[in-house]
């Protein structure tokens, strides 16, 4: 480690010599690291503020520099007025690899630890799609576990496209109570020719199990809905609403900007308590019939509905197949979670306000599925910080408390990449 000390005891340019296994740093109790002149995004906004992190967690916000003992050890960074956003949250991945729609040869690979820090995630969540059996919740697991020690906050569901759900204990309330990393259950397939065509008793008995199992442990205990571009839209999950005493919250669909009248079906359920998740689709892969990101968002709003019931997530690692009315791959092209930092950007300079659309990516993200130290800058959370330049790129990254990417470089990367 090598270290230049100022006049007022600071120490600055602070070099870390990382190990060369395992690829991530260590924590000692003597790192500090002080953020000054940051404008902070809260994701309120909070002005010039400075912020000191130990630990990976932010121990203190405010408007003065805090003096610490010139004996300890500290990294001090000035940003010069620049934005500073909480990390965000993807909570919609594919971690281990999704595709195979269109064979072997289409399964993709697992995802690196870059591929999401790049993009200013520091923290995910992984599932399974439509191949729920040659991947399964046991390599899902092995795969947010390898994340964790690479630095990145992960966390997992069970099960996925189709029911029965492929658990790891038998049984979906078993797994999120005894796994740790286990919130929910997703992606269940619905109004999709790739489901198992579930049946409103199937829905209702699963979302029961996963209710019960999230007053249980204290987790989310969410049921996280693939929607496919059938007809039958969201009516599965208004039937449950009307027919059962499962709270709303339960119930989260994805995709839901892959059409215009999927989306018009959504904003309606965010009204009786649902949050819904639109995808950060490619524009080259979006389907002509469905809304951007941006346009969706804009739309959202424009109606008034409950900002706090919407998130944005990536697909990351998914496959995009387009298939014809016969259930036929037409072509098949494929999510990244590069996606998060390309439409953070795009949804900025179409004239969205940084305060609307930040918590659609880290304070909502963050209340749905329970995950209290993260989504938001304060005192007490976990040190997961973007800095953002003039153009809205992301310039550096902090997960946990360690820099990940710095000026624009990428400074740690897992084992194998």
């Amino acid at each position: 480690m090598e270290e230049y000390k100022n006049s007022s005891g600071f120490l600055h340019g602070l070099t870390l010599k990382y190990p060369t296994l395992p690829s991530y740093p260590v924590f000692t109790p003597s790192m500090f690291e002080l953020i000054t002149n940051a404008d902070v995004y809260a994701p309120k906004s909070l002005g010039i503020q400075n912020l000191l992190i130990c630990a990976g967690k932010i121990v203190y916000i405010g408007e003065q520099v805090p003096q610490l003992d010139d004996s300890l050890s500290v990294q001090v960074i000035d940003l010069a007025g620049a934005r500073l956003i909480p990390g965000f949250i993807d909570a919609h991945a594919h971690i281990t690899g999704g595709g195979g729609e269109a064979g072997p040869s289409t399964r993709v690979p697992p995802l690196h630890l870059s591929q999401f820090t790049d993009a200013g995630v520091t923290s995910v969540i992984g599932l399974l799609g439509t191949d729920d059996l040659t991947r399964n919740t046991q390599t899902l697991l092995t795969q947010v576990m390898g994340l964790r020690e690479e630095g990145l906050s992960a966390w997992c569901y069970t099960g996925g496209y189709h029911l029965p759900a492929m658990t790891l204990t038998e049984s979906v309330r078993s797994d999120i109570v005894n796994l740790e990393p286990v919130i929910g259950v997703g992606e269940v397939a619905i109004s999709d020719h790739r489901s198992s065509q579930p049946t409103l008793d199937e829905i209702l008995r699963l979302a029961s199990e996963t209710h019960v199992a999230g007053l249980m442990t204290g987790k989310a205990g969410i049921v996280h809905f693939h929607l496919g571009d059938g007809e039958r839209g969201l009516s599965m999950i208004r039937d449950c609403l009307e027919t059962s005493e499962i709270p709303a919250r339960v119930f989260n669909p994805t995709h839901i900007n892959r059409n215009k009248a999927l989306f018009e079906e959504a904003c309606d359920l965010s009204s009786k308590g649902c949050s819904v998740d639109i995808t950060a689709f490619p524009e080259d892969e979006r389907e002509s019939r469905g809304w951007s990101t941006t346009e969706a968002v804009s739309r959202y709003f424009d109606k008034g509905c409950d900002p706090h019931k919407l998130t944005i997530s990536s697909d990351g690692g998914g496959c995009l197949p387009h298939f014809d009315a016969q259930g036929e791959l037409l072509h098949m092209g494929f999510a990244k979670s590069s996606a998060m930092a390309v439409t953070f950007k795009a949804m900025l300079e179409s004239g969205l306000a940084i305060e609307k659309t930040l918590p659609l990516m880290t304070s909502n993200v963050a209340s749905l599925l329970r995950l209290h130290g993260k989504g938001q800058i304060e005192t007490g959370r976990d040190a997961d910080l973007l800095v953002i330049d003039e153009n809205h790129a992301i310039n550096s990254v902090m997960a946990n408390g360690v820099w990940h990417k710095k000026m624009g470089q990428q400074i740690v990367k897992g084992l194998f990449e």
